[in-house]
């Protein structure tokens, strides 16, 4: 025994000390990771290379290793703050064009919109472009708040959906009621007709105007004529007087209904939807509107009254929907948790913004620590991989409004520290031991 192997058992417990101290002062730090002290034995060498002798000379410090298990996943009220439930790095951009990598989800916006981390690292992903998201795409800073692109949430008229599902109305028709006192239809006399009602649709720049619709009884059995009416445009100057009237007569004095709805005996519907398909759809022009050119993009949507039935009972309207909306404003964010990052409207709408994209790496405890809750790529952790969050079992799914918490067991490191408390004792009794050996060998006489 000599004092080779106490010194250096005191140099490893101290280091396993400093690891055990940086965990327990990082256990309230979002997305640390806890370390690990690895030990080796130290043999001395001979020329030849093997062990000179069987005893060894100490220990020594092998490495410290990072241990990247899950944390616990906190609630915040930030929408922007997000937690990696499972493996993967956020990628940041380290401001010279470079990347490091993350686990910490705590972001906010800067002044220009880009989303980033306390310290001003640029959160990475795929930028979405009027909406679509170019899967694949390099991975550049992500920037809510584009100048390029518009920033308002694109309206719809009416019609325009990819169903083009229109308007879809369930209403019950009184069957028990005769043709109207009076013709031909004047949406202006109520006496020229049975019932209306109405609904808001929107024209290709997101105007609002009231569609109304009037059901007459026509003197054949079971069947009743639906006539409409729209609301004007300001400035705009209708086609058929008077030109100051609030509604535009669609159906041109009451000359042509929009169509017709029959009946069977048991009081369903057997008349076919009005659509393009079938060739009856609704259609209004900028003429029908009073515009003097074309500024808007013609209208043609379908009028559904699939369901409803025609009883012995009171008029009435048991759903009315339409797929058109009018323009929006940029409201907030949502991040999904597979990293879409999507943009909510006044209007009711989202439309993707972005993409988060995540990095994996075969070895990450290769990965070189920077401090800031940051790693860098190095030699012996590998190239990065990327791709969406939750795409594959080494890439976790994406929580928002949460932070993932230190990996910390404060438990076990007080035990540990316990532990090499001990072993740092022992290793200074050997040379206390040792001492003593050698004052004993001094007093010989």
């Amino acid at each position: 025994m000599g004092f080779q192997q106490g010194l250096s058992g005191l140099n490893s417990s101290s280091k396993s000390l400093d690891t055990i101290g940086n965990n327990i002062a990082n256990s309230g730090t979002v997305g640390f990771k806890n370390g690990s002290t690895q030990f080796a034995d130290v043999f001395a060498a001979s020329l030849s290379g093997a062990g000179a002798a069987p005893v060894g000379i100490g220990a020594k410090v092998a490495g410290i290793v990072q241990q990247f298990s899950q944390g616990n996943i906190s609630v915040t009220n930030n929408p922007l703050d997000t937690a990696i439930n499972g493996g993967g790095f956020f990628q940041m951009d380290d401001g010279s064009g470079g990347t490091v990598y993350s686990r910490n989800g705590q972001f906010q916006l800067d002044k220009d919109g880009f989303i980033v981390s306390a310290q001003g690292l640029q959160l990475k992903g795929i930028a979405a472009v009027n909406g679509v998201i170019a899967t694949g795409s390099p991975a550049t800073p992500l920037r809510l708040f584009d100048p390029t692109q518009s920033l308002s949430g694109t309206p719809q008229m009416t019609g325009g959906s990819t169903s083009a599902s229109g308007i879809q109305a369930n209403i019950n028709l009184d069957s028990r009621l005769g043709p109207p006192v009076k013709a031909p239809f004047d949406y202006g006399d109520p006496t020229s007709y049975n019932q209306s009602t109405a609904t808001t649709i929107y024209d290709s720049l997101g105007n609002p105007h009231t569609y109304s619709m009037y059901f007459v009884k026509d003197a054949a059995a079971n069947t009743w004529n639906v006539y409409a009416t729209l609301t004007n445009p300001a400035g705009s100057t209708p086609p058929n007087p008077p030109s100051t009237a609030t509604f535009q007569d669609l159906s041109f004095g009451g000359v042509t209904s929009v169509g017709q709805l029959v009946f069977d005996e048991s009081g369903t519907l057997t008349s076919l939807p009005f659509t393009v398909a079938n060739g009856n759809a609704p259609s209004i022009s900028d003429t029908d509107l009073g515009y003097p050119s074309a500024v808007l993009s013609p209208q043609t949507f379908a009028l559904d009254f699939s369901g409803s039935t025609q009883y012995g009972a009171q008029f009435a309207v048991n759903a009315m929907l339409q797929d058109g909306f009018a323009s929006g404003t940029l409201a907030g964010f949502n991040i999904g948790k597979d990293g879409v990052v999507l943009g909510r409207y006044t209007n009711g709408q989202t439309k993707p913004v972005g993409q988060v994209v995540l990095a994996s790496f075969r070895n990450p405890q290769g990965l070189q620590p920077l401090g800031d809750n940051r790693w860098a790529q190095s030699p012996t952790s590998g190239d990065p991989i990327t791709a969406a969050p939750g795409s594959s079992g080494q890439y976790g799914v994406l929580q928002s409004s949460g932070l993932e918490d230190s990996n910390v067991d404060l438990t076990a490191e007080l035990v540990n520290m316990i532990t090499q408390q001990r072993a740092y004792q022992a290793n200074a009794q050997t040379i206390k031991t040792q001492d003593s050996i050698l004052q004993t060998l001094v007093n010989l006489r």
